[in-house]
């Protein structure tokens, strides 16, 4: 009997557990767990008006820019100035040995004031006649010489001091204390240079496409002017983003160079704080279209499939739309709309790799100032 009874407990242990087992197995899986949707930034189409900007490469150079070379032949007693200064017209770069001119110059004022002496009594002389005529004509003729002969020595006197012809940045001193100077004409001695700073010029090659539109819309007066009138233009140093250096036009060449096919601008920039120095590498921009209102889109809201540019819209179903676009200028990161899109349209600007046409997206909308940032 308790052989029989050990068995039914076991039969009865095995029934309990192959029931579990069913039991177990007749359990429907639990629900997997919905992936969050793929977050995108979105903007809303801008439509603002603009002005189309050509940009062009070009070099800064001074307004003003002289050889300093002097007038009277010595040997230098002095420099005045430190290399790169900033120097005011009039200002005494070199002396020259003043010593033989002081000496030449007190002669000539010698012979002048004995002269003058002689021609302030010629008309007493005459009216008693002490001299005749021609001794009197003599006498005004050697004082006019000797008047001349001193003009000339002074002048000597005060080219011994060699002085800044303008405001400007002075080079380095090509020949300093104790050398030996020529100012004989046509073989000068070179002592320095020197620019002017502000303001300053930028020459740029305009291309004749360029050209030709930029004359066509100056001659329908559709180009937008300053307030004094000039046809602005901006520019950007090497360093910089954006242009944030006004200009305008000063000129134009007076023909296009048949082997460039291009034409010389000069466009001028104040240049208080002294950032543009000349001989740099520079970028201008200079308008090429009237005023118009246009739609524009974040650049980085646009997508290349092969040939083709376009955007992904944000439908009001919260899915994207895949939309080809037709595009125009890129100005400030704006990119001009031509078709493709309307105002109030929203295009993702940010997610593009993580979302299909169609999908369900989770919308993040970016602040206006982010799309909308230094249209002009």
């Amino acid at each position: 009997m308790s052989g029989k009874f050990k068995i039914q407990q076991v039969l009865s242990a095995l029934g309990v557990s192959s029931a579990m087992v069913f039991l177990a197995g007749c359990q429907r899986p639990a629900a997997q767990a919905t992936p969050p949707l793929p977050t995108v930034t979105v903007s809303a189409v801008v439509q603002k008006d603009i002005v189309e900007w050509a940009e062009f490469t070009g070099r800064t150079e001074p307004v003003e820019s002289v050889d300093v070379r002097p007038r009277v032949s010595g040997y230098i007693q002095e420099v005045r100035f430190q290399s790169g200064q900033l120097v005011k017209k009039g200002d005494v770069l070199f002396v020259i040995d003043p010593r033989w001119n002081q000496a030449v110059f007190d002669q000539r004022q010698a012979e002048y004031d004995q002269a003058k002496s002689e021609a302030d009594r010629i008309e007493k002389l005459l009216a008693n006649k002490v001299i005749s005529t021609e001794e009197a004509d003599a006498r005004k003729a050697h004082f006019e010489t000797a008047k001349a002969a001193l003009d000339s020595a002074r002048l000597d006197l005060e080219y011994s001091e060699v002085r800044a012809p303008i405001d400007g940045r002075v080079s380095r001193a090509l020949m300093t204390e104790g050398n030996y100077v020529s100012g004989n004409a046509g073989s000068a001695s070179l002592l320095t240079t020197l620019v002017s700073v502000n303001p300053v010029y930028v020459y740029a090659d305009i291309d004749e496409n360029t050209l030709l539109k930029f004359n066509e819309l100056e001659a329908a007066k559709k180009l937008e002017t300053r307030a004094d009138g000039k046809i602005p233009v901006e520019l950007q140093l090497a360093d910089e983003t954006g242009f944030p250096h006004q200009g305008s036009i000063e000129s134009f060449d007076n023909h296009v160079d048949p082997e460039t096919g291009s034409i010389l601008l000069r466009a001028i920039f104040d240049n208080e704080n002294d950032r543009i120095v000349p001989g740099l590498f520079a970028r201008i921009r200079l308008p090429v279209s009237g005023r118009y209102s246009a739609l524009m889109i974040d650049e980085k809201a646009i997508g290349t499939d092969q040939s083709q540019k376009f955007v992904l819209t944000l439908t009001s179903t919260n899915t994207v739309q895949y939309r080809a676009v037709v595009l125009g200028s890129l100005i400030n990161g704006m990119r001009v709309v031509e078709s493709g899109l309307s105002a109030g349209d929203e295009v993702v600007v940010n997610g593009l790799q993580r979302v299909r046409p169609g999908s369900p997206v989770a919308a993040d909308r970016a602040a206006p100032q982010a799309t909308q940032t230094a249209l002009r």
